[in-house]
């Protein structure tokens, strides 16, 4: 009598989504074709992280079980409590059973041997490697997509990243307290090096990130992700001034002062001083909006979306600093 045995899971991808269908699906018609040799790393699993429990998400990955016959595991996860990517992430290596957790995201577009060469350069020593996101802009792009493919730079990106198990149970996973998608991935990389875990780059492990249309003044509620600049710092201040680069908040804060100081002068009645800072103001967001202007597309949506933006986020990028400084002033890592 024959024994069927399980096959051994070598690798788990996690991929957090939430409401992105048409994504979701390019994402895994890539990853159920990846060139995995079977034969000498084992098997792969896909997971599926739903952090909006939707029910035609549920249906969709239903579907692609169905199809796939020798191909690899898909299961489906719902995150019951909506969290951002760190807890969905969370929620999936969890339940995986692969040594080597691979994570990705429902936007992205794995190359056919992503996999393999991420598996590849996990070498016994390594416990993590970041890959290379590729993200193609247009000729010329926008201020907004250009300001986007800034992450394609970025050390350490769950867009394109390999951690073993055992590294991510020693650092206790993603930090659920960052709730957008926004240096979650920077708190693992740091939390792995503090803990002295070996980071390495995979550079023949891609994916393509397309970049992904935008609102008008979309930039402007990109700001709130600033607050969690304000969460790693506090967590981990010395690799913060080692690898975050500062986005120009001596500028947006010479800003901001000349904003706040015509609105006070306003109030006191100093109409005369209040237009020398009123001026201030508006020099220093012309130049903001210039430089914001060198090299990018320059239709009429595009200019008038630069200059709003221009006149906004510097304010809201303080405000938004502020309030993290607020909110996590008693955080520890």
């Amino acid at each position: 009598m024959s024994t069927t045995h399980a096959p051994t899971i070598a690798v788990s991808v996690v991929v957090p989504t939430y409401c992105r269908p048409v994504l979701l699906e390019r994402c895994l018609e890539a990853l159920t074709i990846q060139h995995f040799p079977y034969g000498h790393y084992g098997h792969y699993e896909i997971i599926v992280c739903d952090d909006a429990c939707d029910a035609a998400t549920h249906r969709q990955v239903q579907r692609w079980r169905q199809t796939l016959r020798d191909g690899p595991a898909l299961h489906y996860v719902a995150v019951s409590a909506t969290q951002g990517p760190a807890g969905a992430r969370n929620r999936g290596w969890r339940h995986a059973q692969g040594e080597i957790i691979a994570f990705t995201d429902d936007d992205t577009i794995p190359a056919p041997d992503w996999l393999a060469q991420g598996v590849r350069a996990m070498a016994s020593d390594i416990a993590a490697v970041t890959g290379v996101t590729e993200m193609p802009l247009p000729t010329p792009p926008t201020d907004y997509e250009r300001d986007a493919a800034c992450m394609t730079h970025a050390e350490f990106i769950t867009a394109n990243c390999f951690v073993r198990r055992r590294a991510l149970e020693d650092v206790g996973g993603f930090d659920t307290r960052y709730t957008m998608a926004w240096r979650e991935d920077s708190d693992l990389h740091f939390a792995l090096l503090e803990r002295g875990h070996v980071v390495r780059p995979a550079p023949f492990a891609r994916v393509l990130h397309p970049v992904r249309s935008f609102a008008f003044a979309a930039g402007l509620g990109m700001q709130k992700k600033v607050m969690f600049d304000m969460l790693l710092r506090r967590k981990y201040p010395s690799l913060y001034r080692q690898h975050v680069r500062a986005h120009l908040p001596s500028f947006y804060l010479s800003i901001t002062a000349a904003f706040l100081a015509t609105l006070a002068l306003l109030a006191f009645g100093a109409y005369r001083i209040a237009g020398l800072t009123a001026a201030v103001w508006l020099l220093l967001s012309m130049a903001f909006f210039l430089r914001r202007l060198r090299g990018t597309r320059r239709s009429m949506r595009d200019i008038a979306d630069l200059m709003i933006t221009s006149l906004c986020i510097p304010l809201l990028s303080i405000v938004w600093r502020v309030v993290g400084l607020f909110r996590f002033h008693r955080v520890s890592a």
